[in-house]
């Protein structure tokens, strides 16, 4: 043992000094640097001498920007030495959540676990099911927009105290993008008699009302016509409340919305928007996130699975609101028929919405029995096709293989050429398109060629008001993609080709049971554009089964605004646009509440633009900037200023994908080649995050009772950084 020069004993210990946040008290320890992080707490508690629990408590680490959770570990172990100033500070703080449908909760979340944890554990609480296709994402201000969207990441990561005001009396730091929002919010984040103690879901409203009572900790603010007496709400569960509020959501007027919206001009801003996803790898705290701070959850992975309405109404609900703030708010575009597609299906939804819905139960019964059936049914199919070799052309044979056999009007654009078709015979076999200037000619080799549709992208091109029916093959070559031109006398022809061409791109054919049902798709979001000859304002004939439930367009006050895109209400007037509403709506006023959002929705995926995740990247070889776009099943390069598709690569023939973290680099390893990339704005993680997200969604199992297995997602998303 050794000892100093006034006789004092030198046992290796040292001074430690602890913050406690909820205190606003400092201790000072001595510890050794063997001594372990539990016995480090246990012994400030002792020292604080305070009757409260601790159990939510943990060691903060400011300077490195981490949490010392692994109790049994030293501080040796995480190389804490004396000049280090530690917090100790609650786990769960509160946070304010905006939903997709714009309506801000007061929640407190798990500070200390990776995102992806307290993104499961906030859609748990909140009655969301798979929560691996939600992430929580940053709110940027317009000025953020505008810097480098690295620069911007930095500076909100790093917390700095200086620029994020003073301690809460949590001992975490307000933001001050946080009352910015409060501010410019059209959804109260608080009370006006103050804040709430606990967990607060609000509502959106002028002139907020709070409720006498809560439940479970919550008290509810509610504006608008969906209010709740206090005296209710001692015989409704919580559930119950979160469901009502969350699974059925208020109109809100775009102007208010736009504040929330980003509303993006160009395909960069579409990729920088993106810059914002947090890491799911990391914790909030060690992201920037502070106390009282502003995020919004979203649906990050657009591969929907087992929407069930009699389970999902939250869900269900959601997501028709992503989607529908998307296309007025034009971060996913859509050609003007459509649009009217969109409007007429939001009419109805707010039109059911405010009627009950009778038989509800069965109605979901009876869906969910059609689901079943036309699983089974497709099922039946596939063996049948497989026994008899049934195919889309109705013969026996078992040998023949399905086919289309069309005249097709063809071109194929070119510099300084005008677009001028050629009328061929086309024959769609396998995933082979051939052309032949007649249908007698079949039998030799094709006069055009012959195109691979493998890998291809398929874009629609119609214009139903001038009976065009078109579709834009993107096929891939050496040098990029080729874009070729096909266009259809009928719409039943477009319809067959289009789905064929799908199926193709992955690889299938028309042999495959999904193909009459993508036809049946198409025709269907094809026939809601069809301007109906009955009147809006017709009355129900009293033998009507809706007739109960069913209200007129007419009796609901339409805003354009708040229904279409901008760019179609600056061009169309308002009562022209009233009427063309009104008058598509004819054609899904048969639906209920829930069958309006899940057309909505599939309309929605049936897009060109749906599901791509824009990125700004740089190839390895490349000389200029690019987009990159990531789907659920394939990867896009893309020209910046047009988005036209210039590669396309599918993840089936994806073999590994890595970080390079020296030089920050994304690669890509297939069947044939490497693909290596730099990302220009945001973090390479989250790139690699998309892809291996998107190849973790497409391993779920048929087995709808599967446990969701978090440490595979952390395997696939990682990047190996650790």
């Amino acid at each position: 043992m050794a000892y100093v020069a006034n006789g004092e004993r030198v046992d290796g210990s040292w001074e430690l000094n602890i913050l406690v946040t909820d205190l606003q008290v400092e201790r000072t320890l001595r510890v050794v640097g063997d001594e372990h992080i539990g016995g480090v707490m246990v012994k400030l508690v002792q020292a604080l001498d305070i009757a409260l629990d601790w159990s939510d408590h943990a060691l903060w680490w400011p300077e490195k920007n981490k949490w010392l959770l692994r109790s049994r570990s030293t501080l040796d172990q995480y190389n804490v030495q004396a000049d280090a100033r530690l917090q100790f500070t609650p786990m769960h703080k509160n946070l304010k959540v905006q939903v997709p449908d714009l309506q801000v909760l007061e929640l407190r979340v798990n500070f200390s676990i990776k995102c992806f944890a307290a993104v499961v554990e906030t859609c748990k609480e909140l009655g969301v099911r798979h929560p691996e296709e939600l992430s929580f994402q940053r709110k940027w201000d317009k000025d953020d927009l505008k810097r480098v969207a690295k620069e911007v990441h930095k500076r909100k990561k790093r917390g700095d105290p200086d620029q994020m005001g003073p301690l809460s009396a949590n001992g975490t730091h307000h933001s001050s993008q946080g009352s910015l929002d409060d501010k410019l919010s059209p959804f109260p984040s608080r009370s006006p008699v103050g804040p709430s103690p606990n967990s607060t879901l609000m509502r959106p409203g002028s002139s907020p009302q709070i409720l006498s009572s809560s439940i479970s900790g919550y008290s509810t603010f509610n504006g608008g016509n969906n209010t709740l007496s206090p005296g209710s709400m001692h015989s409704l569960s919580f559930e119950g409340i979160m469901e009502s509020y969350l699974a059925n959501s208020p109109p809100v007027p775009s102007k208010e919305a736009f504040q929330y919206l980003h509303r993006p001009k160009n395909f960069a801003e579409k990729a920088r928007v993106n810059c914002a996803w947090l890491d799911s790898s990391s914790s909030l705290m060690e992201q920037g996130i502070r106390e009282n701070d502003f995020i919004m959850l979203k649906f990050k992975f657009f591969n929907f699975y087992d929407l069930n309405p009699k389970y999902d109404a939250i869900r269900i609900n959601q997501i028709y609101e992503q989607a529908k703030w998307s296309l007025i708010s034009e971060e996913v575009d859509c050609t003007e028929e459509e649009m009217m597609v969109f409007a007429a299906l939001q009419l109805q939804v707010q039109v059911q919405s405010g009627l009950p819905q009778p038989d509800l139960d069965n109605s979901l019964n009876n869906h969910l029995n059609q689901s079943e059936d036309d699983e089974i049914d497709a099922a039946l199919n596939d063996l049948q096709e497989s026994l008899a070799g049934t195919d889309v052309s109705g013969h026996g044979d078992i040998t023949h293989i399905p086919e289309l056999c069309d005249f097709v009007k063809f071109f194929k654009p070119k510099k300084l050429t005008l677009k001028a078709y050629k009328l061929y015979y086309a024959v769609f076999k396998d995933t082979f398109i051939s052309f032949y200037r007649n249908k007698e000619e079949t039998q030799g080799p094709p006069v055009i060629g012959r195109i691979d549709i493998r890998g291809c992208e398929a874009q629609p091109d119609i214009n139903l008001s001038s009976r065009k029916y078109g579709l834009k093959l993107f096929v891939p070559e050496p040098e990029g993609m080729s874009e070729i031109l096909l266009r259809f006398d009928t719409e039943d022809q477009y319809c067959r080709w289009m789905a064929a061409c799908k199926l193709a791109s992955k690889g299938k054919t028309m042999a495959d049971s999904s193909y009459q049902t993508e036809v049946q798709a198409l025709q269907s979001f094809l026939g809601m554009q069809h301007t109906s000859v009955s009147s809006p304002t017709s009355p129900h004939t009293p033998n009507s089964p809706h007739n109960s439930t069913h209200s007129t367009p007419s009796q609901v006050d339409i805003q354009p605004e708040d229904f279409v895109a901008s760019r179609f209400f600056k061009k169309i007037k308002s009562k022209i646009l009233v009427t063309r509403i009104q008058e598509a709506n004819n054609n899904v006023q048969e639906m209920s509440l829930v069958e309006a959002k899940l057309a909505y929705i599939k309309a929605w995926q049936s897009l060109s633009e749906y599901g791509i995740t824009y990125f700004r990247i740089k190839m390895s070889n490349g000389k200029k900037e690019e987009l990159l776009g990531v789907a659920s099943n394939r990867l896009i390069r893309m020209d910046l200023n047009s988005g036209d598709s210039l590669q396309t690569w599918r993840y089936n023939t994806l073999q590994s994908w890595h970080v390079n973290w020296e030089v920050e680099n994304v690669v890509l390893d297939f069947d044939n080649h490497k693909v290596t990339f730099a990302s220009m704005e945001c973090s390479c993680k989250i790139i690699h995050e998309f892809i291996g997200g998107y190849i973790f969604l497409s391993m779920r199992s048929q087995d709808k009772n599967q446990a969701l297995n978090e440490e595979q997602f952390h395997k696939l998303t990682g990047g190996w950084h650790e």
